[in-house]
C-alpha cells in the first residue's frame, strides 16, 4: 500500500494552494492519499514524488489530478433565498438599468455538475418572458474540474434531483430520457456555455458581469487567496452589480470595494 511522506504532502499541498488556491490542512492528508493512491498503481510508480513529478509535466495527467483532489457537491434550489433575490431584486434591477442593451452578463463561477447555472438560466428566461421583452440570456458557467464539466454539458440529472425544482419547470424544462433520467430542455442547455477555467488564473474577459455566482467554493481557499479572487471578480463586476457567495464564507474583509447587502450577497456600488 503506497503512503504519502509528510514532506510529498506538504510539497503537494503547497503546490496546490499557490496553483489552485485550495488550502489542505495537515488533516487531509489521509484524504489526499486515499483519493490518488489507486492512480498511483495505475500508473506503476512507486512513490507519490515520482507521480507528482509526472502530473506536472504531463497535461492529461494534470487535469485528472485536478479531478482527483477538488470538491464538487451541489444540488438543484440550494440555499433557494439567492435565487429569489435574484429574481425579485436583482433582475428588475437589470432590467430597468440596461433595457437598452438588453444582454445579461452572468457568470457561474464555480458551476460543479451544472445544477446552479441551469436554475439561474430557467429564472433568467422566466423573468423576462413574463416582461414580454426578449433578452440575450446567454451565461458563462466555469468550473476546474473537467469530470463535472462533462457532466454539466451532458445535462442529465437523476429524476428525483428535480424534487425542490417548481412542478411546472421539471415538466417544462427538462425531458425524461428513461426511468430514472432527465434532461435539461435545448432551450436552457443552449444558452449556458460551459468553461474549464482556474479561478487563480487572471481574469481576461471581454466584458463585465453584472452577476457573479460562486458559492461554496472559497471555503477551501485560505485567506489571501480568497481576498485576491474577490478582488478580480469585484474588477470584472458592473458598476451597481452582483457577488453571490455561499453562507458560509464573506467577502466584507477582502478590501474590494464590495458594499454588504445580505448575508452572502454583496454589491459593487454605482459610479
Amino acid at each position: 500500500m503506497k503512503v504519502i511522506s509528510d514532506a510529498e504532502f506538504h510539497k503537494m499541498r503547497e503546490y496546490i494552494r499557490t496553483n489552485f488556491g485550495i488550502s489542505l490542512n495537515d488533516e487531509k492528508k489521509t484524504l489526499v492519499q486515499s483519493r490518488l493512491r489507486t492512480t498511483i498503481q495505475e500508473h506503476g510508480f512507486d512513490t507519490f514524488t515520482q507521480y507528482f513529478d509526472f502530473v506536472r509535466r504531463d497535461a492529461n495527467a494534470m487535469k485528472q489530478f485536478i479531478n482527483k483532489i477538488t470538491t464538487n457537491h451541489t444540488f438543484f434550489m440550494r440555499e433557494t433565498e439567492h435565487f429569489d433575490y435574484f429574481r425579485d431584486i436583482v433582475l428588475p434591477y437589470i432590467d430597468e438599468e440596461y433595457k437598452n442593451r438588453r444582454d445579461l452578463g452572468l457568470w457561474c463561477a464555480a458551476c460543479s455538475s451544472g445544477e446552479e447555472a441551469v436554475t439561474l438560466q430557467i429564472i433568467a428566461q422566466e423573468y423576462f418572458k413574463k416582461t414580454g421583452v426578449a433578452w440575450d440570456t446567454q451565461m458563462l458557467a466555469t468550473d476546474i474540474s473537467t469530470n463535472v464539466l462533462d457532466k454539466a454539458v451532458a445535462a442529465q440529472y437523476p429524476t428525483d434531483a428535480l424534487a425542490n425544482m417548481p412542478r411546472i419547470w421539471q415538466h417544462e424544462y427538462f425531458t425524461k430520457v428513461d426511468a430514472n433520467t432527465s434532461q435539461v430542455s435545448p432551450t436552457i442547455r443552449k444558452q449556458i456555455l460551459y468553461r474549464k477555467f482556474n479561478l487563480m488564473d487572471q481574469f481576461r474577459f471581454k466584458r463585465r458581469f453584472h452577476v457573479i455566482f460562486c458559492r461554496n467554493v472559497m471555503i477551501y481557499f485560505d485567506g489571501p487567496s480568497r481576498d485576491a479572487v474577490i478582488n478580480k471578480f469585484f474588477e470584472v463586476t458592473e458598476p451597481g452589480g452582483y457577488l453571490f457567495i455561499g453562507h458560509s464564507e464573506t467577502a466584507s474583509n477582502s478590501g474590494s470595494g464590495y458594499q454588504y447587502i445580505k448575508p452572502a450577497v454583496y454589491r459593487k456600488p454605482k459610479l
